[in-house]
């Protein structure tokens, strides 16, 4: 009896160690297949990959979702388990957020916790018109489209800009937003960057230029801004204007003049759209037009408040970019000959 209860005791003993180490087995893999989970990438199938977390959705509902999404396979309590480790159950904010190739569901959970919402970024293009700025606003991902049905006047007052033309008046530069963010943000945005800047730059500005306004700099830069794209030019275009304007001479600027034609512009400009009037013909009225024509840069607005000296009056295209200037009429005809009409004189 007494080798029977022995065998008996020794069986159990050895049961019970052998469930121990089972045990112990098993939350060794559980912890090291957990730890594979914490540091391993998603499943992301393509660069892009968002995940968009709307308002009152609860930690269940966020995983289940990364689940549909196809992002993880790891069980739920996984993702509860790293997130009490990381002390953010209940502080996973709403929003947008990016899933790139390589992110691991600890970055992914620390980025919804501090709230590090997926950020895009809208350019405004130096030369733009205010027509063109609307436009590529409504192509933008993610963004809310409150002007589709507003005229000019109604975006400007929407924006706190009542009483103000648009066109020049919204800074070019890059703007970042997130889901959520309207067209009037980044409307109401770029127009206090541009009047930031432009009463900076205003009291610096050359002394005696023809400008009496900080709203004639803003006319005069986008003539320049469309007149040339090259960073080597502005500043002597926009001397070839101001000893114009002080000289009493029509500026005689084709962009202002496509300006003025509007839908009737068709890709070129004509002898007798020069000669038809509108209030940007500035072959036919002198001085600056009544508002700007495009929405000029930081650089451009830099060259028409510090124009460049000298003595030319005209300049005409190259067809490469670039200009060649003249002092005379006659030299300007000469070059118009020569580089328009492709009739070079080689005396």
């Amino acid at each position: 009896m007494m080798r029977v209860a022995w065998r008996s005791k020794r069986f159990r003993l050895g049961l019970l160690l052998a469930i121990g180490v089972a045990v112990l087995a098993g939350a060794g893999w559980l912890w090291h297949d957990f730890t594979r989970f914490v540091r391993a990438p998603l499943q992301v199938a393509t660069a892009g990959e968002t995940v968009d977390i709307a308002r009152g959705t609860g930690f269940k509902d966020i995983v289940g979702q990364l689940h549909r999404q196809h992002l993880t396979s790891a069980p739920a309590w996984y993702w509860r388990a790293l997130a009490l480790r990381l002390g953010v159950v209940g502080k996973l904010h709403a929003g947008e957020y990016a899933a790139p190739p390589g992110i691991t569901p600890r970055e992914l959970l620390a980025n919804m916790a501090s709230g590090k919402v997926l950020q895009r970024n809208f350019t405004i293009v130096d030369g733009w018109t205010f027509r063109e700025l609307l436009a590529a606003l409504g192509r933008a991902d993610k963004l809310q489209h409150a002007t589709t049905t507003m005229d000019a006047a109604a975006i400007m007052r929407a924006i706190g800009a009542s009483g103000d033309a648009p066109e020049g008046w919204f800074l070019p530069e890059t703007y970042a937003y997130v889901k959520g963010d309207s067209d009037l943000d980044i409307l109401r945005r770029a127009h206090g960057a541009m009047v930031k800047l432009l009463a900076q730059m205003w009291p610096a500005r050359a002394q005696g230029l023809p400008l009496a306004t900080p709203y004639d700099a803003l006319i005069f830069a986008s003539i320049v801004e469309k007149e040339t794209g090259r960073a080597d030019e502005r500043a002597k275009i926009a001397g070839v204007f101001v000893r114009r304007l002080e000289d009493h001479m029509l500026l005689q600027t084709d962009p202002s003049v496509i300006y003025g034609m509007g839908e009737r512009y068709q890709g070129k400009i004509r002898k007798v759209d020069l000669t038809t009037d509108t209030p940007y013909n500035t072959y036919t009225r002198a001085g600056l037009p009544p508002t700007p024509i495009a929405l000029p840069g930081k650089p451009a607005l830099e060259a028409a408040l510090h124009p460049q000296s000298g003595t030319a009056l005209y300049f005409v295209a190259r067809g490469d970019g670039t200009h060649v200037f003249a002092d005379t009429l006659a030299e300007q005809n000469r070059n118009v000959a020569c580089y328009q009409l492709k009739r070079c004189s080689h005396d």
